[in-house]
């Protein structure tokens, strides 16, 4: 099996902060947990960065399908609403996904590209309990 890894270092700051480090290029970020969590809700909660995760890898696959067939996707957006439950245990219990893409509904490539952010590693990677239901809007005019 063929692996690739990838270390992120996190060291807690106090105050319920956190710095990640991202090994190769060190990148930094912080987290901060919701005001709902005790926290400030000043920087993404680790929460959120599994939703923007989800966000940035479906847009990614998608920008690599189309950049091997010559498709222009610039001004696609994703907007990934997450929704938290708290029974049996505090948890991500949704994921809705909306996609807008600047081609038209026709384009020949959409299903492929639908099926692109589907195949995305994060998409593939969630727990089957979290609810993904994904929109596309095909928002170009052909």
């Amino acid at each position: 099996m063929n692996t690739h890894f990838v270390e992120i270092t996190t060291v807690y700051e106090g105050s319920l902060r956190c710095r990640a480090t991202h090994g190769p290029s060190g990148a930094t970020l912080i987290t901060d947990p919701p005001i709902d969590n005790q926290g400030k809700g000043e920087s993404f909660s680790p929460t959120d960065l599994v939703a923007t995760a989800l966000g940035t890898c479906m847009a990614t696959i998608m920008g690599i399908f189309a950049e091997r067939h010559a498709i222009d996707l610039r001004g696609l957006s994703v907007k990934v609403r997450k929704e938290m439950i708290t029974a049996p245990i505090r948890r991500i219990g949704k994921l809705a996904i909306e996609i807008r893409a600047p081609l038209s509904q026709d384009h020949p490539h959409r299903e492929a590209l639908e099926r692109a952010a589907l195949s995305c590693p994060v998409h593939q990677s969630v727990h089957p309990d979290i609810e993904m239901p994904v929109e596309f809007i095909w928002e170009g005019k052909e």
